[in-house]
């Protein structure tokens, strides 16, 4: 039997709060701790998280930039393309198969299915929801 402390866990961060939203941050915070001890992680933005993958948002020069923050992560940042899509973010691909006229996801972050969250939760050991 292992120590706890040498199990590894994976973990997905199931992010569904706006950017503006406190537990957004609390979800970068904790994806940050968990990059640095080393820890298996995945996240998923879903709901009105999706917002923090709109290139277009701007933040005033003295506040964070939540997107560059998770964008500084380096790690895979999927986003639900329907709930992207229902809020304005779309990436080149979706923008021509829906005819709208531009594309505005920021660089780091997929558009992909709810079967990607599927697989994610099923393979998580746990799973957080901000």
């Amino acid at each position: 039997m292992y120590p706890l402390s040498e199990v590894s866990m994976s973990t997905l961060l199931l992010i569904t709060s706006a950017p503006s939203a406190i537990f957004a941050w609390h979800a970068l915070g904790l994806a940050q701790t968990l990059k640095e001890k080393q820890q298996e992680f995945r996240v998923f933005f879903y709901q009105d998280a999706v917002c923090v993958a709109n290139n277009l948002q701007w933040v005033p020069d003295d506040q964070r930039n939540l997107t560059i923050e998770w964008q500084k992560l380096a790690i895979r940042l999927p986003v639900c393309v329907s709930a992207a899509l229902a809020r304005g973010i779309t990436d080149q691909e979706n923008a021509q198969r829906h005819q709208i006229h531009t594309h505005n996801l920021a660089q780091g972050f997929d558009l992909v299915g709810l079967g990607e969250l599927a697989d994610a939760v099923q393979s998580a050991d746990r799973l957080i929801q901000f």
